[in-house]
């Protein structure tokens, strides 16, 4: 599924009038909007990714200092390509003008694959998620769930593991384990539901209790300032809807919450839909490839096109955002559902990007059962083996994924690692006891980098705009800064490129940060080095820096 942050809900036990904290985690990212311009946001908030610790006193990646310090005097000597595997991305947005990659040997709209790269009519990328006939997957199953009905009926009624022989024991494990965490997930969303309703109800009745007592048909925050009774009922109403206007809970909030409930519950929870049916092709073979269109935007583009801003939206034009890779191109492969992605799309989409000239893979998204992992390891090793660079973000699940898999991910399954493959969690601009993202996932020997991913403002299909957190936005962080260094230093190597972002990483020796962990047990600290691989945050002006030595330390050589 597309990495999104989680979201907290405080919802009020009504009868007894005691906060309770709910958990609410969604694929909307969005927070507010979207918005036509930028004017409505706080201009803290905008652009801060690319600002500078002592410049600006903000720990952004020090983007603008590597424009202004080291790139006026030097002039880009190519054309970088990012692949975008994503959920599609709106290649008509207006600041991502002359950003997307075209396919040269493709004539649009012929019906022909000119290029023969098996592809028809792949002028910007490809949709894995739609077929010839221009029907798009939207939502999808969590891929637990895909395990889960695949096998139930198979080992439903199996008592003990020792029933089975060798060679499905580790198949139930796989079943049994798929089973536990869809029944823990209806489980927690059936409950949302009810709290949802049970909220809903609830302002229904304290809007009512103060519109009589007020005789007025309607209300706005100002008119409970004034109100002073005894009569119980008031003055519990009153209190509630304080609450609730305090924390900018709104009709509108409340809907779209209920509405994600009702899209985990009946879409992505319901094993008894088959989205991939209009597809015809068998996921669990890599060499069904005969489906897919060329529509890059497909019926959900909204997380592809804030990804997409953050790396390549045009620099200092007047206007919106300034994305970090001014000589950049974007290749979208759509391959991410609302639900949990197949691994045969992404292994295909991973391949797609390497056979048609990406130079760097954004990955933002991420599952925690991969059942046909097979796929997407070969696909990383030819991408390593092409020169192609692979970013990937962490996920949003305040885990340590040295303990718990997140896919993909770049171990192997013989034990070996990639070594052209960089994993990103996500922080806040300010290095104090926070500055790790609540929701971020860590761990010190599979996360290699951090860098921001909290407020983040970027781009919204429909030439708009929009404020969201999630490693899903420190991941494109580092991939624009990757493309950036390689535009001006196209002589090095993908693996040089990792290493390069890796050692130039500013770090933060002493730092003590709260552990991610959801709101309100946030009570354990550890130093910031120890969350990753680095312990750093991805730096480009010491990024270009760096590179520079290198590039002259290999001419020497």
């Amino acid at each position: 599924m597309r990495i999104s942050k989680r979201i907290y809900l405080p919802w009020h036990n009504i009868l007894h009038f005691s906060r309770i904290s709910f958990i609410f985690f969604s694929s909307a990212v969005f927070a507010g909007g979207p918005f036509a311009s930028l004017d409505s946001l706080d201009t803290k908030q905008i652009n801060w990714y690319n600002l500078d610790p002592v410049n600006d006193n903000v720990q952004g990646a020090s983007v603008d200092k590597a424009y202004n310090e080291i790139i006026q005097n030097l002039a880009p000597r190519k054309k970088v390509v990012v692949a975008i595997i994503d959920g599609g991305v709106d290649i008509y947005h207006a600041e991502l003008e002359g950003k997307i990659w075209t396919n040269q040997d493709e004539i649009p709209g012929n019906g022909t694959d000119d290029d023969q790269n098996g592809y028809v009519d792949d002028y910007h990328g490809w949709n894995f998620l739609g077929n010839r006939d221009g029907e798009n997957i939207h939502f999808e199953n969590y891929e637990y769930v895909r395990i889960y009905k695949q096998y139930d009926s198979l080992y439903k009624d199996i008592k003990t593991i020792n029933e089975l022989p060798e060679a499905e024991r580790n198949t139930y494990r796989y079943y049994i384990a798929s089973r536990e965490k869809y029944r823990r997930e209806r489980t927690k969303y059936e409950t949302e539901k009810y709290y949802i309703e049970f909220f809903e109800s609830a302002w229904d009745d304290a809007v009512r209790t103060v519109k009589v007592y007020l005789d007025k048909d309607t209300l706005v925050p100002a008119d409970l300032v004034h109100i002073n009774t005894n009569i119980d009922s008031v003055r519990k109403s009153v209190e509630f809807l304080s609450y609730v206007y305090q924390n900018g809970l709104t009709p509108e909030s409340i809907k779209e919450y209920k509405q994600n409930n009702s899209n985990n519950l009946n879409k992505k929870l319901n094993p008894d839909v088959n989205y991939r049916a209009i597809l015809s092709d068998d996921p669990t073979d890599i060499g069904d490839t005969d489906y897919g269109n060329n529509d890059v935007k497909g019926p959900s583009s909204e997380h592809g096109t804030f990804v997409s801003g953050i790396i390549a939206a045009s620099r200092d034009n007047g206007t919106g955002i300034n994305g970090i890779a001014e000589n950049t191109e974007i290749m979208i492969l759509r391959a991410v559902p609302d639900g949990d992605e197949y691994d045969k799309d992404i292994a295909l989409a991973i391949l797609y990007a390497v056979d048609n000239g990406a130079d760097i893979i954004n990955m933002s998204f991420g599952k925690g059962f991969s059942p046909q992992k097979k796929f997407v390891d070969e696909a990383l090793q030819y991408a390593g083996e092409k020169n192609v660079l692979v970013i990937h973000s962490a996920g949003n699940d305040a885990n340590d994924i040295d303990e718990t898999m997140q896919y993909p991910t770049k171990a192997f399954s013989d034990g070996t690692m990639a070594s052209n493959y960089i994993t990103v969690g996500a922080t806040t601009g300010i290095p104090d006891e926070f500055f790790v993202a609540d929701f971020s996932n860590f761990g010190r020997k599979n996360v290699d980098v951090f860098a921001p991913g909290v407020d983040i403002v970027s781009l919204y299909p429909e030439d708009k705009y929009n404020l969201a957190s999630g490693t899903s936005f420190s991941g494109p962080v580092v991939s624009g800064v990757a493309a950036l260094v390689w535009s001006y230093y196209p002589e090095l190597q993908a693996s040089e490129i990792k290493d390069i972002i890796l050692q130039s990483a500013a770090r933060f020796e002493k730092l003590k940060v709260y552990y991610p962990a959801d709101e309100g047990k946030r009570n354990k600290k550890t130093k910031f080095r120890r969350l990753s691989q680095t312990g750093g945050i991805v730096n480009a002006y010491n990024a270009m820096k760096l590179a520079e030595k290198v590039a002259e330390e290999k001419k020497v050589h």
